[in-house]
Formats: structure tokens, sequence, C-alpha cells
């Protein structure tokens, strides 16, 4: 017998056996609830819920194909994750920065929203009450037909919105709330400590931050100044003057403005100063 065939046969074997492996790996399927990811900045806040949407499909959702009462990892497949890039106020609770997974108890009256610390569960099999941050109870409310599960942010302000799931025919909202104030001067009070000595744009900045939100007022006046004894300049001349006309001082306001022109004209920059030229004009008419 030839031991060519055989060698040939054993070749044939060991290439299948070693590329078998891989064409069963590269095997990709859909799944029947897609991932889907929502992302939302509140001020310098990045706010993530990444979770699977099923569909209602005819079924009985409440109650039915999610039961009452028990936990639920609100979506499909994975449970769902919800990430705040910051300290934030969730459903009026402290939650530190992180990942964590999120779930809920779905009641006939009432839900229960729940942050737990394990964010990497398969459903709600392995939920461990004990591994919970924080938990918050919420009022499910009417709403118009969803055919699949979705989540939003509503609501939204400078420094808060609504964390919204809605499905099927019902609406359910946390509220969330930002420390935007906070985050932001504690930004400026680094940056201006690390800056170099001809920047007047990052303390006129942070002045400017303060004057516009009405914050930290007295730090923002100090800041104001570092900047004018970098450089006088039309920006923050011009904040100068609206700083004094604030305060009532109306002749200085008036006088730090014509200097603001003044330094406009001189900067080889193009600036228009229509807007503040029209501000000027009406605090002499007062």
């Amino acid at each position: 017998m030839s031991r060519k065939p055989i060698a040939l046969t054993l070749a044939v074997l060991l290439a299948t056996a070693v590329l078998a492996p891989g064409a069963r790996a590269q095997l990709k399927l859909p799944r029947v609830s897609p991932a889907a990811t929502v992302t939302q900045t509140l001020g310098l806040t990045d706010l993530t819920v990444a979770y699977s949407r099923p569909g209602v499909k005819g079924r009985v959702i409440w109650g039915g194909l999610v039961p009452y009462d028990q936990p639920w990892r609100t979506g499909a497949n994975e449970a769902t994750r919800f990430t705040a890039t910051d300290p934030i106020q969730f459903g009026g609770k402290e939650l530190a920065a992180g990942t964590y997974a999120l779930l809920t108890i779905p009641g006939k009256d009432e839900w229960t929203v729940v942050i737990n610390s394990e964010k990497d569960l398969w459903g709600a099999f392995e939920y461990k009450p004990e591994k919970d941050v924080l938990r918050v109870t919420v009022k499910p409310t009417a709403a118009e037909p969803q055919e699949w599960m979705e989540f939003t942010f509503e609501d939204l302000t400078p420094n808060s919105a609504n964390l919204v799931l809605r499905w099927e025919r019902l609406r359910v909202a946390v509220p969330i709330v930002v420390d935007v104030n906070g985050k932001t001067l504690a930004g400026a009070r680094e940056a201006i400590a690390a800056m170099k000595s001809d920047d007047w744009r990052t303390p006129y900045q942070a002045a400017n931050f303060c004057f516009t939100n009405d914050v930290a007022l007295d730090e923002g006046a100090k800041w104001l100044e570092k900047s004018l004894a970098i450089q006088p300049t039309f920006q923050n001349l011009a904040l100068q003057a609206r700083w004094q006309m604030k305060q009532g001082r109306k002749a200085e306001a008036l006088k730090t403005g014509g200097k603001a022109l003044e330094a406009a004209k001189a900067s080889k920059d193009k600036i228009d100063t229509s807007a503040f030229e029209k501000t000027l004009a009406e605090w002499k008419a007062q």
C-alpha cells in the first residue's frame, strides 16, 4: 500500500480540524433585541445608557412578559448599564461617577429603580440586592404606544434631565441633577493655577462664567482683575463695565465701556462691537 494517499488524507484531516473552529467563530447572527446606546451631556458630565431593545410583538408586557414585583434587567440580553462621568444626583440620591447595572422592579402602581455595582450581569439571574448602590421609587404614567423599548433623556435644563423609559403604553422617568457650577468652578481653579503668565483669556473666561451664571461672584471678580492686570482687552474691559453696571456704578461702567471700545479699535483683530455699543447707548439713556 502506497504511503502517499495516507499522507494526503492526514493532511486534509488536519486542515479541516484547524479551519473548523475558525469557521464556527466567524458566524455572527443578529440579536432579536438589538443593542442601543444613548448619551446625553449635562454641563460637563456625560450620561450613558447601554441596553438591548425588546419589542412588544403583540405580547402582554406588564404582569406578563415582565412580571410584577420581580427584578428585571430593564431590557433584554445583558442587564442595562448606566454610566456617569461625574458624581450626580439620581432620583434625589447621591451617585458616584462610574458604570453600574440599572435594573428595575416594576409594580402596578410604582416602580423601584435599582443601581447595582455589578455591571456585568446577564439578565437579572445573578442579581444580588446586597450589591445595590441605591434604590429610588417612581410612579409610572400612561404613554403613547411604543413598540420597541427605548431610553431617552428628556426635559433638559442646563443642569438636569429626566432619564425616561418608554415601552408598550408606559413611561417611567427618573430625575437626574448634575452640579454644573461646582465642576466648572473646580476646573476653572485648576486651569488658572496652571496657566501661563501672559494668559489673560483663561481668567477672563472663568470670570465671564461667574458673571453670566451669577455664581461665585467674589471669586469671579478676582479672576477678572487678574485678567485685566495681564492685558486689558475689549473682552475683559467690556465684562468689567457690565459688572460695574450690575453693581449700580453707572458712571464707572460708561467710562470702562469707552476704554473697551478704544481697545477694540487698537486691536489687530477685527472685533464686532455693535452689540456692546447698543448696550452702552441703553445705559446712557437710563
